[in-house]
């Protein structure tokens, strides 16, 4: 039997300072991904967007689960006469990081009459743009990628209470409940015929992510030895990354013999495995970088611009389909107006799709760093009178 560690809030060397990086690598996925659409080689091919999203995923699964676990242990005896203040602290803090610009940025499309988030402002306001997606089986436009938000807004209504309640014993079971139940859901419904949408978008459907997260933030506060020793090389890594373009050269192949289908029809690499080989990814990507990556990765994640852009991260995913999106941006956008505006002052820059990218890389940064200074990170500040 396994002794338990005693729970500690020493951070490893390199905790906050790679995780940084690691924001960044995973909203650069979804940022390449919707802003080349169909520009890449068919070889270079992978769904960049969902590794971002997924990996994303995963992530938060360990912060919040770190949090609450640790929240929950340092709450005298008995705990139950403190629930109370225990939900109060966690949705406060998460209020502050998370509404105040994804609440601002709806109000300022709808006035701007910005046709998806007036046609469904109810579903947005009320973080179910996700069950839009998947009732209607249909994208949302330049709202679309805030079905993840949505997602995670769900999760953190369960997690908190079910963290909880939970003993300690039952933790990693639960964790592991969550994976499979997750993959046994997206196989049932591609068995049943359901619409490909509805595996991809509904919370239930993708909480193998989150099951991760969850034995990671389990092993690092209360198996620290075994987080080590199962972290310390980049081996998991490797593998991860192999078997996940292994499951994508599956997925194409699958598609490619059944060309009058739909991608995800019948296709238990897509539907199935894609999202738990990418969950994986950032299981042991997010792990390895806890513990600190040396080499040029460690250079990559700790450089200043990693930081930084890993920092305003959240801006960046929350900004960046209003900049542009190669699947639904009208070529009336503003932003494509005053690009062509400039390539007919400079031809050069419209001699390669590289030179469109930076500048809408450096909008969505500009963008982005004006909402971290001005908004997010005053607000921040607030989190400091609601510590645990």
């Amino acid at each position: 039997m396994t002794t338990l560690a005693k729970p500690t809030t020493r951070p490893a060397l390199n905790h906050l300072v790679q995780l940084d990086g690691v924001r960044f690598i995973a909203v650069a996925m979804v940022l390449i991904d919707h802003w080349t659409a169909e520009r890449l080689p068919p070889i270079l091919f992978v769904p960049l967007g969902s590794l971002g999203v997924t990996i994303f995923f995963v992530l938060s699964g360990f912060l919040i689960s770190r949090i609450l676990l640790s929240g929950k242990d340092k709450l005298p005896e008995p705990k139950t006469a403190h629930l109370g203040g225990y939900l109060k602290t966690f949705y406060i803090r998460r209020t502050l990081r998370i509404f105040p610009i994804y609440y601002l940025t709806l109000f300022i499309l709808y006035a701007l009459n910005e046709p998806p988030v007036r046609r469904t402002i109810g579903w947005l306001a009320l973080y179910t743009s996700n069950i839009y997606i998947a009732r209607y089986a249909t994208w949302m436009g330049t709202v679309d990628h805030l079905w993840s938000l949505a997602v995670e807004e769900q999760v953190y209504l369960v997690l908190p209470m079910l963290l909880f309640v939970l003993p300690r014993r039952l933790v990693l079971p639960t964790a592991l409940l969550m994976m499979v139940g997750s993959l046994a859901l997206r196989y049932g419904l591609m068995r049943h015929g359901s619409t490909w949408f509805i595996g991809y978008v509904s919370m239930p459907t993708c909480l193998d992510a989150f099951g991760l997260g969850l034995i990671m933030a389990y092993l690092w506060l209360y198996q620290r030895p075994r987080f080590e020793r199962f972290f310390s090389s980049s081996i998991g890594l490797i593998i991860s990354i192999i078997v996940f373009g292994l499951v994508v050269w599956g997925a194409r192949t699958t598609a490619e013999a059944q060309p009058t289908l739909d991608y995800h029809a019948n296709n238990s690499y897509a539907h199935v495995w894609e999202r738990l080989s990418a969950s994986f990814i950032g299981f042991f990507l997010i792990g390895r970088a806890i513990l600190g990556f040396r080499g040029p990765m460690k250079a990559f994640l700790e450089s200043r611009v990693s930081q930084y852009l890993g920092q305003i991260s959240y801006g960046l995913y929350l900004y960046h389909n209003f900049i542009y999106n190669a699947y639904h941006t009208p070529q009336t956008h503003i932003v494509l107006r005053v690009w062509r505006r400039l390539v007919s002052y400079i031809p050069a820059l419209g001699s390669s799709f590289a030179f469109e990218f930076v500048y809408f890389l450096l909008l969505t940064i500009g963008l982005a760093s004006l909402s971290w200074f001005l908004i997010e990170k005053p607000i921040n500040r607030l989190k400091d009178r609601y510590a645990y």
